[in-house]
């Protein structure tokens, strides 16, 4: 089916509201209507997700009815004794009508639902699907998107985001439903009066904090001096604002303040181009607040509270935002240390980080006797490992990261977790603090001991349908090429995950990589540094990753340059060839 037909359809269903049928037919630019009819939205590395609006790949309460329809016949297919599932939802713009919309369809399939009542980070609802005993979980938002996006993250009874083949069952089922009349549908007020949907109630949530604040490690160093800690949180519009203060509160950081422009739930996100915790605007106010403060440590989450970036004051007194890499070596560094102070650390304990994370925590963890497991980009390969370990107890988790602002510790959550990384972060301060030394003198003494690695990103947007091809071709290009070396650089190996094999360029020798299939190349070059090139799993992008280790960091910031100028110019001839 073309898109101009799957466009047809939509103007002639019964099904389709007036309004976004209206919508539609207002459209003049023949790209448009393309790239919102050219496909249905995909399962990526975050779930479903789009831009709000009408089309099929666009996010509205039929694209929702219909991936609902589908998760619901899967999970029929797949239990036969009785079904729930728990819906969470942040603060963007249509969360709450998709999480009604969600419900609904699920309750007309005859399977049971756990709404919270309000805005509810991502990582309690993966508590929740555990702790309530569901067989899937689902919850709408768009992460760190801009405005205009949301989507529908769908978890597995582990509680963890569900993994490739899961994802492509799901995507069959959806696929099967042909037409908007198959997507069953309960009324909401009628679902609640039946006891087919339930409200959540506290209980879950003061769970949870419990959780949290029994991950603190030093606990007599935060009993006694929490409150001596100076905090400047923002939860930029998001859903971290009362489970941080919270945590923080009850353990004692009474010295925290919180933006205040940021405080309040907001979908529009309007001090900040778009709600990401990576991008150092979204600081602005908070570091206006700094002038006053003179904080130790500045944080904030993105609007479901998964992913926190932070700001430490550098050398010459000024605030400094820590990339994601940085973050994760300094929480690894604190966490295994303070473990093996006190004598906790387990034998078999482990470290993981993605394919895109920095090697400077294979260093770090070597002192102390701690493996390091690389897997796919996306926390749901974590927390799939976690679910692994668990069932074999073959390893003991201990931390898991990755560059994209995401933190894990304990197994009570399997997706990255704000809430528990701000409660490490103000801990890690702390106990620095009563050393003497900043979080960024902790970070150049990791630097000192462990070597300069510099870490950056390339994020190409290309949008549509062209934009998609586009990306395919420069990836198959790469995939075929014959370049040996950059800038006089040998390339010693050509990860290919797409086809499972890693290539030995130089003694021309191939093995097999044991992690799930992806259209992703990692080139590893002679000195160290290496590169990796993907599409984005939940926005219309390419993402070009690169890591170098240097002797100084000056020097690591030269040759990140000088690498990153000399990728692009072979990713721009392979979107030329």
């Amino acid at each position: 089916m073309t898109y101009k037909d799957k466009y047809e359809k939509w103007i002639n269903s019964n099904f389709i509201e007036a309004e976004l049928k209206k919508e539609i037919s207002q459209l003049q630019d023949e790209k448009e209507i393309e790239d919102r009819f050219y496909k249905d939205l995909e399962f990526g590395t975050g779930g479903l997700r789009g831009i709000i609006g009408a089309g099929t790949n666009r996010m509205n309460i039929h694209t929702i009815g219909k991936a609902t329809q589908g998760l619901s016949d899967y999970l029929k297919s797949k239990y036969t004794e009785k079904i729930s599932v728990t819906i969470a939802y942040d603060s963007r713009n249509m969360s709450i009508e998709f999480a009604k919309a969600a419900a609904e369809t699920l309750c007309g399939n005859g399977i049971s639902v756990n709404l919270f009542e309000e805005l509810t980070p991502t990582p309690i609802l993966s508590y929740a699907v555990r702790e309530l005993k569901s067989k899937a979980g689902i919850v709408i938002t768009a992460s760190h998107n801009p405005k205009e996006y949301n989507g529908y993250k769908v978890y597995g009874e582990d509680g963890g985001q569900v993994t490739d083949e899961v994802a492509k069952d799901i995507i069959t089922c959806v696929g099967s439903v042909e037409d908007f009349s198959k997507v069953k549908n309960m009324g909401f007020d009628n679902a609640k009066q039946n006891g087919m949907l339930k409200i959540i109630g506290e209980n879950i949530y003061l769970s949870y904090m419990d959780k949290v604040k029994n991950l603190t490690i030093r606990k007599d160093l935060v009993n006694k001096y929490a409150s001596d800690l100076k905090i400047i949180y923002t939860p930029i519009h998001g859903s971290g604002n009362l489970p941080v203060r919270r945590v923080l509160k009850e353990l004692g950081y009474n010295n925290l303040f919180v933006v205040k422009e940021q405080e309040m739930p907001n979908g529009d996100f309007p001090t900040v181009p778009y709600p990401n915790p990576e991008e150092p605007k979204v600081f602005e106010l908070a570091l206006e607040m700094a002038n006053d403060i003179n904080p130790d440590i500045i944080f904030g989450t993105d609007p479901d509270c998964d992913r926190i970036g932070v700001v430490v004051k550098g050398d010459e007194g000024k605030y400094k935002v820590l990339s994601g890499n940085q973050t994760g070596v300094l929480l690894s560094n604190y966490i295994l240390n303070s473990l093996s102070e006190m004598d906790q650390l387990p034998r078999d304990g482990v470290v993981i980080k993605t394919i895109v994370t920095t090697d400077m925590v294979d260093n770090i963890s070597k002192k102390y006797n701690v493996e390091v497991l690389d897997v796919l980009t996306g926390f749901k390969y974590i927390g799939e490992k976690i679910k692994e370990f668990e069932k074999t107890c073959e390893k003991d988790f201990i931390f898991g990261f990755e560059e994209s602002f995401g933190y894990l510790a304990g197994n009570f959550v399997r997706d990255k977790d704000a809430v528990i990384a701000a409660m490490l972060i103000c801990e890690m301060t702390l106990y620095y603090k009563n050393k003497g030394l900043s979080l960024y003198d902790a970070l150049i003494d990791i630097y000192k001991e462990h070597g300069y690695y510099k870490e950056s990103l390339v994020s190409i947007e290309l949008k549509g349908k062209d934009g998609a091809d586009k990306i395919s071709k420069i990836l198959e290009n790469l995939r075929n090429s014959k370049n040996e070396a950059i800038n006089n650089t040998r390339i010693l190996k050509k990860m290919d995950y797409k086809l499972g094999l890693e290539i030995d360029l130089i003694s021309r020798t191939e093995k097999s990589i044991e992690l799930p299939k992806s259209n992703v190349l990692k080139f590893v070059l002679e000195d160290g540094s290496w590169f990796v090139v993907r599409p984005s799993g939940t926005e219309p992008k390419m993402k070009i990753y690169l890591s170098v280790k240097g002797d100084s960091l000056e020097n690591a910031s030269k040759k990140i340059i000088n690498l990153r100028e000399n990728v692009m110019v072979i990713i721009d001839k392979a979107g030329t060839n």
